[in-house]
């Protein structure tokens, strides 16, 4: 008798007896378990499981091809993860404030957020910024208010990601000015943009022109870096947000890596080599709450962007197959009901995106249901982040899960179906096809219903929210942004404004427009028109006059 077949009768018996006898007794809590994402869980995993796993093949050693297992040969037994705290709001002042005290905290790398105007490329003063000026992240109107945000942080130590999309080739633009005066040269800049504007029309909705346009800013962006900034990651393909609006998992990986299917199209469509500039291309997962689900699709997705990039791009470098990623715990999950309890969710999705092998880690706080996060909560949040790398031992070995029947067998079948959706869309035409017809969009509300049903239901418990229920009184000393900030920001501006040379300014504006209604790159002349202070809301307009503006369609 072979192995197998000893292992098959040994399981067979394990059911019909000790199993069924105890199952008699005490039947099991539900007739079926699943995974968030639905896919149906075994009650026990076996080699059998895995039998026609090839190890080189589908695993693999770190830092090599298909890098399931990561994609740094040591990874964090050479250095841990970067400890990457999302932060921004108020005032450039006030933002700046808080970046020093993260990083005086043991903080090892700037994230920035940006407020809702800034986002959408509208300046302060504009109306539709009214009451939303510093709210949800800083204001940033011009070279001004990013001299400020960096001032004394100095940008030739410290790497830098921006969670900025349609207007992003702007606040890079503004980035590589202030370093200009600090010293720092383009080329020895760190860091990242977001600059993902296709899952911005099916998940966030933070666009201002149509694809087409959007597409050739970030195509711009991508040759400009690869010449001028080879230390810069170009673009964050954002699954996080895909996840945040109620995708599975098996969905945040599919449409994440279908976006970025359309964005390696378009640049090679641009005419760029795929190796000058894949190796700059990241990844932005979210981490939420089914622990093992999450470490086995982290695994899953490495391994997937790595065989797309070599077997459909023919990618000749292994560098343009390593999938690098930053992962973000799910904001989605935290709740306004007892929330010191979002420590401890926070504290096993910061572990899972660990175990998983993230490149660095952004932990939410505590509070974050209910407002801004206060100095306390952002400490308690890094210190989840410091505790788990130096106290727990996880970052000693590399993957070491590793070789698990479960792990192992979920991770091929989050892979599977990821590349049944991304085959799907491939058929429609591809991700930006996709999303017109409203497919991906459909998917993620019908995933968001169906998993709040469940809650709803009571199908799947959610701690303090649908069990285990307490009568509470909020003590929180919540971080709220004074109304005088929007004032103050829109004082700064008008004095800016009224300082600065106006014609110097109308002179870049027009070259800007006409470099827009051709073809050339047009981060050259973004930088002419941040050093003359033209501000952001003036050169998106400069843009929307020549792109127009995006219009969702109408898909329920």
């Amino acid at each position: 008798m072979n192995k197998k077949q000893e292992i098959a009768d040994a399981l067979e018996n394990w059911e019909n007896t000790t199993l069924s006898q105890t199952i008699s007794k005490y039947p099991e809590r539900k007739e079926e378990f699943t995974t968030i994402s639905e896919i149906p869980l075994k009650r026990i995993y076996t080699p059998l499981d895995i039998e026609k796993k090839d190890y080189l093949q589908d695993l693999g050693f770190p830092g090599e091809y298909p890098y399931t297992r990561g994609v740094q040969p040591t990874m964090y037994r050479g250095r841990f993860w970067t400890m990457r705290q999302y932060s921004g709001f108020a005032t450039a002042k006030e933002s700046n404030q808080r970046f020093r005290f993260l990083l005086e905290q043991g903080q090892t790398g700037l994230s920035v957020a940006f407020d809702l105007p800034t986002q959408i490329g509208y300046d302060s003063d504009h109306p539709l910024s009214n009451g939303e000026v510093g709210k949800v992240g800083v204001a940033i109107d011009s070279l001004a208010d990013m001299e400020v945000l960096f001032e004394r942080i100095p940008l030739d130590k410290v790497s830098t990601s921006m969670t900025i999309n349609a207007p992003a080739a702007v606040l890079l633009a503004m980035y590589i000015v202030v370093a200009e005066k600090q010293g720092v040269p383009m080329d020895k800049l760190r860091g990242t943009i977001q600059n993902d504007i296709l899952k911005e029309y099916v998940a966030r909705g933070t666009y201002i022109f149509p694809p087409g346009p959007s597409m050739r800013l970030i195509t711009d962006t991508f040759k400009f870096c690869s010449e001028h900034m080879p230390r810069w990651n170009t673009i964050s393909i954002s699954g996080y947000h895909i996840r945040e609006a109620g995708s599975t998992a098996v969905q945040e990986v599919a449409f994440t890596l279908a976006d970025g299917i359309a964005y390696v199209q378009a640049a090679i469509g641009a005419g760029l080599d795929v190796d000058s500039f894949a190796s700059r291309l990241s990844f932005f997962f979210g981490s939420h709450s089914d622990f093992l689900e999450e470490i086995a699709k982290f695994r899953a997705a490495r391994r997937l962007w790595a065989r797309i990039m070599k077997e459909r791009f023919h990618a000749k470098s292994d560098q343009s197959c390593r999938m690098r990623f930053h992962t973000q715990t799910a904001g989605c999950t935290l709740t306004a009901q007892q929330p010191d309890n979002n420590v401890v969710r926070v504290t096993l999705q910061a572990l899972q995106a660990v175990l998983g092998g993230t490149q660095s880690l952004h932990t939410n706080s505590r509070d974050e249901a209910l407002s801004l996060p206060t100095r306390e909560s952002v400490q308690i949040a890094l210190r989840t982040q410091q505790i788990i790398a130096y106290e727990t031992g996880v970052g000693d070995t590399i993957d070491p899960l590793a070789g698990s029947y479960f792990i192992e067998s979920l991770t091929d079948e989050i892979e599977k179906r990821a590349m049944e959706y991304i085959d799907k869309i491939d058929s429609m035409g591809g991700a930006p096809a996709a999303i017109e017809k409203g497919f991906i969009q459909r998917e993620i509300h019908d995933s968001a219903y169906s998993f709040q049903r469940s809650v709803d239901e009571d199908a799947r418990i959610v701690v303090g929210v649908n069990q285990f229920k307490v009568d509470e009184e909020q003590v929180f000393d919540y971080l709220r942004v004074d109304p005088v900030t929007e004032l103050s920001q829109k004082e700064k501006l008008l004095e800016m404004k009224m300082s600065r040379d106006t014609s110097k300014v109308t002179d870049v504006l027009a070259r800007l427009k006409k470099a827009a209604e051709g073809d050339e790159n047009l981060m050259p002349v973004l930088i002419e028109a941040v050093k003359e202070y033209a501000t952001l809301g003036e050169i998106c307009q400069v843009l929307r006059d020549v792109f127009g503006e995006y219009k969702a369609p109408d898909i329920l």
